[in-house]
Order: C-alpha cells, then structure tokens, then sequence
C-alpha cells in the first residue's frame, strides 16, 4: 500500500491515536533497533576486559538528531496534514 493510499483509508483520529502510540511504545524500526543495540551490548559485554566497565544498551542505540521547529514550522505541518488527511482549516483566520 502506498503513503497515499493509507492517508486515504486512516482517519485522522486513527492517525492521532497512532501516533501518541508511537511515543509511547517503540515499534517498527526503533523497536529493531533496539533489539539490535541489546544484542549488541551482550556481544561487546561477554567480550570486554575485566577491568573495563560494561557497555550499556544506550552504547548501541543509534541517535538522530531532532531539530526543533518554530510554532509557524509546527503551524505548517499540521496544515499539510490536515489538507492531505482531507480536512478542513476551521480557525477564523485560517
């Protein structure tokens, strides 16, 4: 199924709801790369020094970097995704 296609058959409640699920559980690729980074920590920890510390799975974790938006970049967002999901601007000014 393509992005469009899904954008035409999810609700933007569905799409919400999915969406505060995803901050709070990890699935999809974080989840992999989670799993990886544990896999990761055992390997480095069965094979460290033992004078060494051990390794954390954070170690492992790969980190994007997130930029932070203005409220006029988050303004925007939220029309294009409003416009795409079919809705409608209802704010006075809008």
């Amino acid at each position: 199924m393509t992005v469009a296609e899904l954008l035409r058959r999810v609700s933007s409640a569905e799409l919400t709801e999915w969406m505060a699920f995803s901050a709070l559980e990890s699935f999809g690729a974080d989840a992999e790369n989670l799993g990886h980074a544990i896999t990761a920590a055992t390997v480095a920890n069965a094979n460290r020094g033992k004078d060494k510390p051990p390794y954390k799975v954070e170690d492992f974790m790969p980190h994007f970097e997130k930029q932070n938006q203005t409220p006029d970049e988050m303004l925007l967002i939220a029309q294009i995704y409003t416009a795409a999901l079919g809705g409608e601007d209802r704010r006075k000014n809008g």
